[in-house]
C-alpha cells in the first residue's frame, strides 16, 4: 500500500484525534500532519513552495475555522494553482448546512463533503482512489 501525506486542518483537537484514529485503522502507513489553523497550513504551503515540506496528496479542511475559515484557505490556495503540486481536497464538518454542502460541490478545488465524525465509509470515499493504483 502506498503511503501518502495527509493534512487535517481543524481546531478541534478531539475532531483531529478522532480522524486520525479512523484513517490510522485503514490505511496506518500515511504520514498525517495536524493544524489548529488555516495560517499555520498556509505557512506549511510555503515550506512545502520552498522545499522545506513535502506536499500533502490530501487535505481534509474544516469550515468552521476561528480567524480565516476554511473558505479563506481555499481562497488563498486558488492564488498559488499553477506553482504547486496538487493535491485532493476534502471538507470535513460538523455542521451540516446545504449552503456549505453546494457551495463545495461546485468548487473546483474540492473533491468532497463529509460530516463528522469521519465513518468508514467516508475514509473509503477519501482513498478510493488508491484502489485504482
Amino acid at each position: 500500500m502506498r503511503e501518502e501525506t495527509l493534512w487535517i486542518i481543524d481546531d478541534d483537537m478531539v475532531s483531529q484525534f478522532a480522524m486520525k484514529y479512523k484513517i490510522g485503522q485503514s490505511y496506518p502507513n500515511n504520514r498525517v500532519n495536524t493544524f489548529y489553523s488555516v495560517q499555520e497550513a498556509l505557512d506549511a504551503l510555503k515550506a512545502c513552495m520552498n522545499g522545506k515540506m513535502e506536499f500533502p496528496e490530501k487535505v481534509l479542511l474544516d469550515l468552521g475555522l476561528p480567524v480565516l475559515t476554511g473558505w479563506h484557505f481555499l481562497v488563498e490556495l486558488e492564488k498559488f494553482q499553477g506553482s504547486i503540486s496538487p493535491f485532493e481536497i476534502y471538507i470535513v464538518s460538523a455542521f451540516s448546512n446545504s449552503t456549505d454542502r453546494q457551495r463545495a460541490k461546485n468548487h473546483s478545488l474540492v473533491k468532497g463533503y463529509f460530516e463528522k465524525p469521519l465513518d468508514n465509509f467516508a475514509v473509503e470515499q477519501i482513498f478510493m482512489t488508491r484502489q485504482n493504483e
